[in-house]
């Protein structure tokens, strides 16, 4: 086609920013590699008259993004808004049932809305398109729906939330508490407006139900996702689990059992010496693992305004070079609604414990364990003052509700001080 691609835009917070520059700025490249001009003809954003950064002048300029996904001189929306409902979600079923390309960098409304939002795209021959939505500039989800499409895929794990990565490599660095870390994203502007999105696992769960989707090739099930966030993770847990020759991560794992769907997203060991332990700061990573081509490790910056921008960019062009492929790699009415396996898979578990100190106080730990068929790997006390008594259990593996089941036994016995921590350990 030799007709501009003509692109309504819808949120110019940092990502929209990047996406205008790199329009305005790679024009030529962008046109030799689609073989279309692609222009900007309007934009939309809940404040017109902020500082930017960029001259949005030539532009016509909507105060309502559902008027500007409509807007006649628009071919492709693109949605940057963020949020599960609302004017995002509005303006993107506008203008896909206007028969127009979606491309959009929002996760949250795609695991929630995700199977509707695919069902009206394919009813009205409109591609959404989301690459962006999940790890920043890390091409996944083209690798997932193009690159892998002749693989079963067996498992999708990775670290998925920047900011949470951040925290913990930071505490670790520099041997400081959680509560002070946290601080300090926040001043950096690396926390969400609300930052149990974040550090809440919610944010990295959005991005692991959608690859579960699509590499399972199942409806978009958010709510089968057990979260845990970084939360209670203390420096003490950190220098103990390095101790042992392991870091902690927050880990997205989506797997297929025998039982169905396994989602989990939650601070896990992992070796320090595999490259999801050697993952710094802000980074992303995601660990496909397929039935022909094994296991693949994709890496990259996860956030930020060129990455995320990059992303969006990649879609764009395919959009102008007029490729498409259904929403999440197969039709979505032939995606089927998946059996829950929330605690299929067993495996080794750090317990970090506050006990009284007196007698027989660990053995009444040790026999809660017992009872629930759970074996002791190794076990360490720690010197103390006063009354309370830091102890350490690394189990042998075993499933996550037998485990639950120990500890609310332990708590029934009146020795604990405070809440136990249980992390995972990485299961092979």
């Amino acid at each position: 086609m030799t007709t501009p691609l003509r692109l309504g835009i819808a949120g110019l917070g940092t990502v929209g920013v990047g996406v205008v520059r790199m329009v305005e700025g790679n024009a030529d490249l962008l046109a030799a590699r689609t073989g279309r001009t692609i222009t900007i003809t309007a934009v939309s954003a809940r404040t017109r008259d902020r500082a930017r950064g960029v001259d949005l002048s030539g532009y016509a300029w909507e105060d309502d993004p559902v008027a500007l996904a409509r807007r006649d001189d628009v071919d492709l929306f693109v949605e940057l808004m963020g949020g599960a409902d609302g004017p995002a979600k509005a303006a993107t079923e506008a203008a896909l049932a206007a028969g127009k390309p979606v491309v959009t960098a929002n996760k949250a409304m795609l695991a929630i809305h995700g199977q509707a939002l695919a069902e009206l795209a394919e009813a009205n021959g409109a591609p959404l398109r989301f690459e962006a939505a999940v790890a920043g500039g890390i091409p996944c989800i083209k690798a997932l729906t193009e690159g892998l499409a002749g693989n079963r895929i067996t498992r999708v794990s990775g670290v998925m939330n920047g900011t949470c990565n951040y925290i913990l490599t930071r505490m670790e660095a520099a041997g400081l508490p959680y509560d002070e870390v946290f601080e300090e994203a926040r001043a950096l502007g690396y926390l969400e407006a609300d930052p149990t999105l974040d550090v809440g696992g919610i944010d990295a769960s959005h991005k692991l139900a959608i690859l579960s989707a699509i590499a399972f090739g199942t409806r978009l099930d958010f709510a089968g996702v057990r979260i845990q966030g970084i939360e209670r993770v203390s420096i003490d847990d950190i220098h103990r689990a390095r101790d042992m020759g392991y870091r902690i991560k927050l880990l997205g794992e989506a797997r297929a059992t025998p039982e169905g769907i396994e989602q989990s997203m939650r601070p896990t060991l992992v070796p320090a010496d595999s490259p999801l332990g050697q993952l710094e700061g802000g980074t992303n990573m995601v660990v496909i693992e397929g039935d022909a081509v094994g296991q693949i490790v994709l890496r990259g910056a996860g956030a930020g305004e060129g990455p995320t921008a990059s992303a969006v960019l990649g879609d764009i062009c395919d959009v102008a070079r007029g490729l498409d492929r259904a929403t999440f790699g197969q039709p979505a009415t032939t995606l089927v609604q998946a059996a829950r396996a929330s605690a299929a898979t067993g495996c080794a578990h750090y317990l970090r414990m506050v006990l009284r100190d007196e007698p027989g106080a660990l053995a009444r730990v040790a026999t809660a364990l017992g009872r629930a068929g759970i074996s002791i790997d190794r076990m360490r006390q720690y010197d103390h003052p006063g009354n309370d008594a830091p102890v350490l259990i690394v189990t042998h593996p075993c499933a996550p509700a037998d485990l639950a089941a120990a500890l609310e036994d332990v708590k029934g016995t009146d020795v604990l001080r405070g809440e136990p921590v249980a992390l995972q350990i990485q299961t092979p």
